[in-house]
Formats: C-alpha cells, sequence, structure tokens
C-alpha cells in the first residue's frame, strides 16, 4: 500500500481485506494496529480508532480479517487453529502491506489472542508492546455456552440480519467462528504457552463481568510473561471494554502508549 490512505482493501494471506487508517502513516509516528474480535470487523470498532489516534498522536490502522466486514469471505470450516494462523501466516503479511515501521498490537477477544501468538512467536522488533482486551488462551465452560447461546440466538433471533448490516457475508462471518469453537477438538485448545516467549510490555484489560472468560485469562499473562504487565479490570464492564467503558478504556491505553513513545525517546546516558 504506497499511501496512508483513509480506506481501502489489501491483499494478504490469498485474500481481499479492507482497512481504514485514522492519523499519521507509519514513517510519520507509530502505528496503533487493531485486531477485532470473532464477530468483529473494521466497521464495528465505531469510533474507538479515530479517538485513539486523536488522543495519542499515533497512527491507527484497522482491518477485516478473511470472512469478516467487507473483505473476502474465509474458507471454512475453519481449523481448531485458525488463530495461530491468523497471527503467524497472514498478520506479517499486513503489516509488511501497509509499511509497518513500529507501534502495538491491540486486540480485542479472539483479536488479543492473536496478537498475543504473534507477539509469543514471531520475531518481529517492529512491535514494541501489544494490548490485550479480553485475551482467551485456553478454553472455560462458561465461554463455551455463552457461545453455544449465540448460536441458538444466530438461528431463532435478528442477530443474522443484525450481523447482515456490517458483514457482507453473515453466515461466513458466524458459522466460521461459531462452528469452530464449537468443534469438540476445541474443548481441549491452549495456547498459553506463547506468553512464555513474550518479551514486550503488555496492557491486559478485561471486564469484570466478561461473559465469555474469567479473569484466568488475565492470570494467566500476569504470571507466564516474563516480560512487564499491567493489569486493567474494568467495573460495570463485560466482553467489550471499548464499548462498555470507552472512556476509562482509552484514557487507559493512551497513558501506556504515551509512556512507552517516552521511555523509547529518552535518550540513554553512560
Amino acid at each position: 500500500m504506497a499511501d496512508w490512505t483513509e480506506s481501502g482493501r489489501l491483499q494478504a494471506g490469498g485474500k481481499a481485506l479492507e482497512y481504514a487508517c485514522y492519523g499519521p502513516s507509519p514513517d510519520q509516528a507509530p502505528t496503533l494496529v487493531l485486531l477485532h474480535e470473532g464477530l468483529g470487523c473494521v466497521a464495528l470498532w465505531r469510533d474507538f480508532p479515530a479517538k485513539l489516534a486523536a488522543a495519542t498522536g499515533w497512527g491507527v490502522f484497522v482491518y477485516s480479517r478473511a470472512g469478516y466486514g467487507q473483505s473476502d469471505p474465509a474458507d471454512l470450516p475453519r481449523p481448531v487453529d485458525y488463530m495461530t494462523r491468523e497471527a503467524v501466516d497472514v498478520l506479517p503479511q499486513v503489516l509488511d502491506a501497509i509499511g509497518f515501521r513500529s507501534g502495538v498490537l491491540m486486540g480485542h477477544s479472539d483479536g488479543a489472542t492473536i496478537a498475543a501468538i504473534y507477539g509469543g512467536s514471531v520475531a518481529d522488533y517492529r512491535v514494541r508492546a501489544l494490548i490485550l482486551m479480553a485475551p482467551h488462551f485456553f478454553t472455560e465452560p462458561m465461554g463455551l455456552e455463552e457461545i453455544e447461546r449465540a448460536c441458538t440466538a444466530y438461528e431463532t433471533t435478528d442477530l443474522r440480519a443484525k450481523m447482515a448490516k456490517y458483514h457482507r457475508d453473515p453466515d461466513n462471518a458466524f458459522r466460521g467462528w461459531n462452528d469452530a469453537w464449537l468443534n469438540p477438538e476445541f474443548k481441549d485448545w491452549n495456547v498459553a504457552d506463547v506468553i512464555d516467549h513474550l518479551r514486550i510490555p503488555v496492557l491486559a484489560i478485561q471486564g469484570r463481568g466478561d461473559q465469555y472468560g474469567t479473569l484466568a485469562q488475565i492470570d494467566e499473562v500476569d504470571t507466564r510473561s516474563y516480560a512487564p504487565v499491567e493489569i486493567t479490570i474494568l467495573d460495570d464492564c463485560g466482553h467489550a471494554p471499548f464499548l462498555e467503558q470507552p472512556d476509562q478504556t482509552l484514557d487507559h491505553v493512551t497513558d501506556f502508549v504515551t509512556r512507552l513513545a517516552r521511555i523509547e525517546a529518552a535518550e540513554v546516558v553512560v
């Protein structure tokens, strides 16, 4: 992608992916790369990316993974290790396509897991830190039960019609996510070992009332990471901190990246 245009499409993983960007280009400032949740897309970040760019002075880049938003459909069924494949096979191509030079990966839910896998699996010194909102590293019974309820809602309510407002192929988006999580093999899914390999700072954010995962997911980061970990637990908040507590989330993220930039810009006096 030659220019830091407001929106468009790029090629990665053999698919055309929609994107949008805000603020300065990667050659002018660090970049926050936002990775959406299991049913998210560019549009469902709402106004958070624009606010983030304004508050931090960084560039903010968001994209829809294959199967979501206006991106090409995903190949179904998704394998149980689809998040690892997204992190290792597709995300590097996305970062190269936008001319990513330095910055932070910020993910929500599935996107947070993908960011953590990238940070622990790919040697990329351009990525200076991770911001993980409601990450999951292993399955929990309560989370799987919530996903089963989502399946019922998709089949019996207007959920499909609501998703069609944001995803050009809502069946591809929903089934790609829901069927993978409800695959019997997924009960044993666990990628927490990637945390052991993190060597960059992490800000972990979760709502105290998250219906998809307990605070055990955050504890896993705190106890296993060798790198510094900051934890923010938000009251009166469920699975989507940037929507349910947008001001607090924006403040915590802005403070984190501002301190990161200040530390990295400081001259070392010998």
